[in-house]
């Protein structure tokens, strides 16, 4: 219950950020300025959370292979999506398809927002194993990160052409969804070895790292301002703090 109570606290940041993005007009700067700061947050909470949290558990080997499969497994569906409407599911202007211009392209947005969360959740569940407490990082750093995501893909939606039930049914079930997921993360995992769970990290960590390359960052940077870079080593610093303070 713990674990699918925090993957429901992580995922809910994803409805908080689609109903100002679909409600409120903001300006696609601001946007870009939140998912770059989004941006910086994940890839700390990768490197340090994820990537070197399997290192310690298991070295370095089956770390790589677990980043590399989670890369490898991320892109092949994504390309897999992409050529169905869902490249742009995370950008905020036009570039979104409407269900008339390209059929199939809602499903194809929805599967695509499943694919980005899914690995975030199953870390969060898989940190209880061991009779620990929660990754308050890596809760943290989904939770900040899903803001900026939802916001962007679901302005991106309105501009659509996208109904409100439409963009609110999707962001409540991937939310309900994530909940599974981070609950799925800690049953499937329990009593898994070392290597496995630190594989199974890794491969999160590889998906991760993967989506924010190629879904966040242009979002980011198709506005940029001088500041951007700022932003993005802001959300970086923030992470690393709070995985040192705890």
């Amino acid at each position: 219950m713990q674990a699918g109570g925090w993957g429901l606290v992580a995922g809910s940041a994803l409805l908080v950020g689609a109903a100002v993005g679909y409600l409120a007009p903001v300006p696609r700067k601001i946007v870009a300025s939140v998912m770059a700061f989004g941006a910086g947050v994940l890839l700390s909470a990768v490197a340090f959370d994820l990537i070197a949290e399997a290192r310690e558990r298991a070295g370095l080997l089956p770390t790589a292979v677990g980043a590399a499969i989670g890369a490898v497994t991320y892109t092949g569906c994504n390309l897999f999506l992409a050529r169905r409407g869902a490249r742009h599911r995370k950008r905020s202007g036009t570039q979104q398809p409407s269900e008339a211009e390209q059929g199939g392209s809602g499903l194809a947005l929805a599967l695509g927002a499943l694919l980005d969360g899914v690995p975030e959740s199953v870390v969060i569940g898989a940190s209880l194993l061991g009779g620990g407490a929660v990754s308050a990082v890596t809760v943290i750093a989904v939770f900040i990160s899903n803001v900026p995501e939802g916001l962007s893909s679901a302005a991106g939606m309105r501009n659509a052409g996208r109904s409100t039930t439409y963009v609110f049914g999707l962001w409540g079930g991937i939310t309900l969804i994530s909940g599974l997921a981070a609950l799925a993360g800690y049953t499937l995992l329990a009593g898994a070895s070392a290597a496995l769970l630190a594989g199974i990290t890794a491969l999160a960590g590889g998906a991760i790292l993967t989506m924010i390359a190629d879904t966040m960052i242009p979002e980011a940077f198709e506005n940029a301002h001088l500041l951007i870079g700022l932003i993005t080593v802001a959300g970086f610093l923030a992470a690393f703090s709070l995985s040192q303070l705890g």
